[in-house]
């Protein structure tokens, strides 16, 4: 529920009286305590909320002390919602909440269920915490019992007879540590659509009648380590089963020799498998996945995989794949492109290609993936000396063995304080990039200008045609340290080097940020070459162009300079290597991935001025100022607009009142 919309349910709610005994419901943790020590419950009460540990610290009440009496719902008739944390209670409950439908009691305290609880009208029961040993003592007819929730009761050894429950639908037990064995009479529960026993580490076996259960959708058994048996015939006449979950479960030695049969078993309604941490390398995998035409997540995590598994290429209807903490895996090629794909710490990954160009786009979680070198459709980074040689004869590179080491960032690492390395050449979105040392910029450059931006016009030629650029940035560190994100501690320097080419005749612009950059030392000088190919309506003789690079607090633009590329200066054998015309969209990255917005759209007279502005003003001049003042814009308008809605509300209500 929003909070705008449980603010105004109790705003209603307050406005049934001013004494809380008389309300419906009763949430405030101190409103509750006060009305169980008074005793003064009365039938207007449908709905109440109480935690020990939430009562204000200076009332002087020690949670761990007070004991309250059952005889304090005594006048509550109509209460149907219980909901209590670290409460004990004392007395009889032989009249207690006799038309309750929904109990939820976190830690309570007893190690059964007394016999006079009188449960018969519950939906909904859940003991999450408890103290309990067994759930009941004697027999008990639930029959109205939908959702029954022992998770983390971690004396309990024993489950009694389901039969008591006969229409239960979900059965969580979760993290019940000491329980060893499922009774049978769970096979009986005919309703049963949702079962899980996640991380009961010392459940041995599970009992052969489940197989009964042809309407349980979701089954999770993740982190029962202790299971010595698992009948795979179940799986195969669950003809509901969509969620299947069995995490770190090691199948390979659970069913020696048979790890073939349980992919074999697995029902084709299966809409959910995760067989994360269950030790399964390349060859544990089965061929093919194509009879689970239902699937759309699919969760291989922290297994010894080295490659993509073939069952997994024709799975080209997923909406989730997931592969964190594979830490050998090297390559993901030939992947289906899912809506999501998760590919945290995965520490050796190196390469990532797909099957097919697809429209849909993959939002990709990342972590700490320091050797991705290669992304189909997003980069590849090599050494410098593989470069193609038409590339460098172009950038006017030479003694590339005496080039030396540096500091690289790579966007998908977790640190920026890695050993130098060799130079790298950077091809990403028809631009090509490479970071080395040095102070100045290189002599056949025919622009330069002192600071981060600079102007120019495109030269008429007669006999060739500009067919691109190359920029050259001259920076370096400006001792200030690289900011670190609030929520990852990690560093959040992604998207602080960004170059911005604006045709200001055409009214176009491009803007890049290169996902991997070279650090400059203290004292040190750094040289950024990059090359870009546009098309040529884009860039004509007579063209008036602004180049301008910017970069936070981190680092100083010193110099620019500016080489055009000519016609009869390419070679087409080099625009084999991923470098294709440039079109004019705005790129932003982020560690969630690349987003592109049209130009058309985000093109805005204020910006240009501004950018104007930056061009005129003296030389050295590096900030974002223009793109923190659109975000402070955009913050403050939606604060703005929730706080009207927000009063706007209020004065609804007071006027109904």
């Amino acid at each position: 529920m929003h909070d705008l919309i449980r603010g105004m349910g109790r705003e209603i709610v307050c406005l049934e009286s001013k004494e809380p005994w008389k309300r419906s419901r009763v949430w405030h943790h101190k409103d509750s305590f006060n009305i169980l020590t008074e005793k003064n419950g009365t039938d207007s009460i449908e709905g109440l909320v109480l935690d020990m540990h939430m009562l204000p610290r200076n009332s002087g009440i020690n949670s761990m002390e007070i004991v309250l009496e059952t005889n304090a719902f005594a006048r509550m008739h109509e209460l149907k919602l219980l909901h209590l944390s670290h409460v004990q209670l004392n007395g009889s409950y032989a009249e207690f909440c006799t038309r309750l439908r929904w109990l939820c009691w976190n830690k309570f305290p007893l190690d059964s269920i007394p016999t006079d609880f009188p449960l018969g009208s519950l939906v909904v029961l859940e003991l999450q915490y408890s103290g309990l040993r067994q759930v009941f003592k004697g027999t008990k007819r639930l029959s109205s019992l939908k959702i029954l929730d022992l998770s983390h009761s971690h004396s309990l050894t024993e489950i009694t007879d389901f039969s008591f429950c006969p229409n239960l639908e979900k059965l969580i037990l979760v993290d019940c540590e000491r329980l060893v064995d499922v009774n049978e009479s769970v096979g009986n529960l005919e309703r049963l659509v949702y079962l899980t026993m996640k991380d009961c580490k010392n459940i041995r076996m599970l009992p052969e009648n489940m197989v009964r259960l042809k309407l349980l959708e979701t089954l999770i058994i993740s982190g029962c380590t202790s299971l010595n048996e698992f009948p795979i015939e179940m799986l195969r006449n669950m003809e509901s089963l969509k969620v299947l979950e069995i995490d770190e479960i090691p199948i390979t030695q659970l069913w020696r020799g048979r790890s073939s049969c349980i992919w074999s078993s697995l029902p084709c309604s299966l809409v959910n498998l995760s067989v994360s941490g269950c030790n399964l390398s390349d060859d544990n995998f089965p061929r093919d996945f194509s009879y689970l035409s239902s699937l759309r997540r699919l969760n291989v995590g922290n297994n010894p995989i080295c490659s993509l598994p073939n069952c997994i290429q024709g799975l080209t209807r997923l909406d989730g794949l997931y592969f964190n903490k594979c830490t050998r895996l090297k390559s993901l090629v030939g992947l289906p492109k899912p809506h999501a794909l998760h590919i945290e710490d995965c520490i050796s990954l190196e390469k990532i290609t797909y099957q097919y160009f697809q429209a849909v786009y993959c939002c990709t979680y990342l972590g700490d993936n320091r050797n991705l070198v290669e992304w189909e459709d997003r980069f590849k980074l090599e050494p410098i000396g593989r470069v193609d040689v038409d590339m460098i004869n172009l950038l006017g590179l030479c003694n590339l063995e005496s080039m030396a080491p540096i500091r690289m960032h790579k966007q998908f690492s977790n640190s920026i304080k890695g050993d130098r390395s060799p130079v790298q050449g950077l091809y990403q979105r028809g631009i090509f990039s490479t970071f080395f040392c040095g102070n100045e910029v290189p002599g056949q450059f025919s622009h330069k200008s002192r600071g981060s931006s600079i102007s120019f016009t495109v030269p008429l030629l007669d006999n060739h045609r500009i067919k691109g650029l190359i920029v050259c940035a001259i920076y370096a560190s400006s001792g200030s340290d690289f900011p670190y994100d609030y929520w990852t501690g990690f560093p959040d320097v992604d998207g602080h080097m960004i170059t911005r080419v604006r045709n200001k005749s055409k009214g176009l612009k491009w803007y890049y940020a290169p996902t991997h950059y070279g650090i400059p030392g203290e004292g040190e000088d750094m040289i950024w070459l990059s090359h870009w190919k546009f098309k040529d309506e884009h860039l004509e003789g007579g063209d008036q162009v602004v180049v301008s690079v910017r970069m936070t607090h981190c680092f100083q633009v010193k110099e620019l300079g500016i080489q055009f590329v000519q016609v009869e200066q390419e070679s087409h054998n080099m625009m084999s290597t991923t470098i294709y015309p440039v079109d004019p969209w705005v790129w932003v990255i982020s560690n969630a991935g690349e987003y592109l917005f049209n130009d058309e759209d985000t093109r805005d007279n204020e910006e240009e001025q501004q950018d104007d502005r930056s061009i005129a003003a003296p030389t050295g001049s590096n900030n974002c100022s223009s793109c923190l003042h659109g975000w402070k814009v955009l913050i403050t308008a939606a604060w703005n607009l929730t706080l009207s809605l927000s009063r706007r509300q209020k004065q609804q209500t007071e006027s109904r009142g």
